[in-house]
């Protein structure tokens, strides 16, 4: 605590905002933070960093009708500065970019306004943004945009990004050539000769310390000398695309902080955001929280740090939205509206009764088609997770016109209201209940893994001792180890696996991603992956049904065949562009399919799917499994 009220210090190159615990420091009119000097440090910041690359927002754009999710990366300078608010008890400053015609072709068309906000007796400082584009403006695509801090390696040694995944991290130059060796890609790096020793043969990658939106709320790092934290909290998901388990960047070596807002990370060019010509656009992304803490007394562990750190996190988010924000481009809570309901699942092969929606992830997005919400990333979304009866509620929605989407673990599919919701200020919706039916049309014949979007239950392999980040050793997150595509070829050098339903199980013998295999030229070739079962009786004259929920794929083609591999397939087509197998996640964006099968394509006893991922080029391109499903017919007096 201080007596002190915030104060604002406005120099010719800069401007400083103190309120006694800290004092940050921002050159003008850019609006780049230069220094935040905490606890006796004169700066967290890295000093040996030219002063525009230390903590800045910064965005990817590319002119419209560009592919990929690259483009020119712009660090956000503003042109103009002004004070929004000053007094004791508060101060928030302004930073603005302003787009004209004559910029076409050199800056993102858009108008940015960043603001940074100081209040009293608040050991941290906030920032948010607001980006708009005019519909007379050119059309353009935005890959990316963050909020970045670049701090003291001298200082910052240790770093979370949630309870079991802490560690002390290696240096930047560890990375660099004759003390890193550049591994597949150039994020992962193999540590050959890092300054400390204790580094020696691991792999440093950022992609290893990636986080679902969800869990996304509060990381960052821990200096020991003297104890200092410097965390970046997001209270709300409103503002980022993808909903709840879009993955991001978050803390990695440097040390740098991230706060990701809009990302094509393990989604690819589908969430790219993309405005078409004649399209207006408008979002404020933000606040987000920079939390600075110390320890009390000398009988605590730095460890209570982020203890800490989580604490103030939940303190944040029961505080959203926020009352201080002086844009009026930020709603406060009373101009915003709530929904809510109970959502259960009808199944008539599972449960003569409705099943209560436990644990289902439950949300508003802009209107779209089912499931469209993992690939928006223009409006803003509100999600939460169902009570284990299926209830839920939405609160602090902006106005504007949604969708009610929802996925329930344990169940395929994607769940949407077909009417278009409209939010108002003060409104409290009602759904009261809620059916969805998934994807069903006959009785579970067998069945592999679990539907939960994810490849996590299935067999992953340990690491190649080369390539080890001794934080994912003996840990749930195992997946997030390097070079796990390789493994697979260890495994099956010539023949690929097979799977006997009945006696394998898909914990121990379905490896988690279908990837290519290397040849000895260097080359790569697909892979057909067999399901063998029985059946006792055929219906010839029936359809079976085959579901194949993936829980990712990299520009991949799944084809698939009964009993022959001499047939025509069933194809999924090419798809995807998640990159999720390079970058260790075990999901990306999630796809189903409803395949139908001829009774008279099945045999009785023995049968055989044949599943084969035809693209070769790279190690990377492949699928990761969800939920494979074979449905028998419904029996002739059932409705469907």
């Amino acid at each position: 605590m201080s007596n002190q009220g915030v104060q604002l210090h406005i120099q010719e190159r800069h401007v400083v905002m103190d309120n006694g615990i800290l004092q940050v420091t921002l050159s003008k009119p850019e609006g780049i933070v230069t220094g935040i000097q905490y606890n006796g440090i004169s700066n967290l910041l890295e000093v040996l960093n030219d002063e525009s690359n230390r903590g800045y927002w910064d965005l990817v754009w590319s002119k419209e009708g560009s592919t990929g999710t690259t483009g020119t990366s712009d660090a956000i300078k503003g042109e103009s500065f002004r004070v929004v608010v000053e007094n004791e008890e508060q101060v928030e400053i302004s930073f603005t970019r302003m787009w004209d015609p004559s910029l076409e072709g050199k800056l993102a068309p858009l108008n940015i306004d960043k603001r940074f906000i100081m209040l009293r007796n608040s050991s941290g400082f906030y920032s948010y943004a607001i980006y708009e584009h005019f519909k007379e403006w050119p059309a353009f695509n935005l890959p990316q945009t963050r909020i970045v801090f670049k701090l003291r390696k001298d200082k910052f040694h240790c770093m979370a990004v949630a309870d079991n995944r802490q560690r002390r991290m290696p240096l930047p130059e560890d990375r660099l050539p004759k003390r890193g060796e550049p591994l597949a890609y150039p994020e992962a790096v193999l540590l050959v000769n890092p300054v400390e020793a204790e580094f020696k043969g691991e792999v440093d990658d950022k992609y290893q310390y990636s986080c679902e939106n969800k869990d996304l709320q509060v990381h960052g790092w821990i200096c020991l000398n003297p104890p200092v934290g410097f965390w970046q909290i997001t209270p709300s998901n409103e503002f980022r695309s993808g909903g709840p388990v879009k993955q991001n960047l978050s803390s990695h070596v440097g040390p740098i902080s991230l706060a990701m807002f809009l990302s094509a990370h393990y989604s690819g060019e589908d969430t790219v955001l993309k405005l078409k010509p004649g399209e207006p656009w408008k979002k404020v992304f933000g606040p987000v929280f920079i939390y600075l803490n110390t320890l009390l007394d000398d009988e605590n562990e730095p460890h209570w740090l982020w203890e800490d750190a989580k604490e103030q996190m939940l303190i944040e988010v029961q505080s959203w939205p926020y009352s201080f924000p002086a844009s009026e481009d930020f709603p406060s809570s009373e101009q915003r509206g709530c929904v809510n309901g109970r959502l259960q699942v009808q199944d008539r092969f599972i449960s003569d009764y409705c099943i209560p929606g436990n644990g289902a992830y439950v949300g508003l997005a802009p209107p779209g088609d089912i499931g469209s919400w993992q690939r928006e990333c223009k409006g803003y979304q509100f999600w939460t997770k169902a009570d284990p009866e299926g209830y839920f509620s939405i609160n602090d929605i902006r106005t504007g016109d949604y969708n009610l989407y929802a996925w329930i673990p344990g169940f395929i599919g994607d769940y949407r209201n077909d009417e278009v919701i409209t939010i108002t200020p003060g409104c409290d919706l009602d759904f009261g209940d809620v059916i969805y039916k998934p994807p069903r049309d006959g009785p579970t014949l067998w069945e592999i893994g679990i539907p939960n979007r994810s490849a996590a239950e299935f067999y992953i392999p340990d690491p190649d001792p080369k390539y080890i980040n001794k934080l994912y050793v003996n840990h749930p997150d195992r997946f997030r180890q390097y070079g796990l595509w390789e493994r697979y070829a260890d495994l099956y050098p010539d023949e690929d696996l097979v799977y006997t339903i009945g006696t394998s199980d898909y914990a121990k013998d379905w490896f988690f991603a279908q990837v290519t295999r290397k040849k000895d030229d260097n080359s790569y070739q697909g892979t057909t992956w067999q399901i063998k079962f029985k059946l006792d009786s055929v219906q010839n004259s029936r359809s079976y049904k085959l579901r194949l929920a993936l829980a990712t794929a990299n520009v991949a083609e799944l084809q698939v065949r009964i009993n022959s591999l001499e047939t025509n397939p069933w194809s999924t087509g090419v798809i995807g562009h998640d990159n999720t197998i390079a970058r260790h996640g075990i999901h990306g964006l999630y796809w189903l399919y409803n395949i139908e099968v001829p009774g008279s394509e099945l045999v009785e006893e023995d049968n055989t799917i044949f599943l084969t991922q035809t693209m070769a080029t790279s190690p990377f391109q492949g699928i990761m499994y969800d939920y494979i499903r074979l449905e028998g017919p419904a029996s002739s007096n059932s409705n469907n």
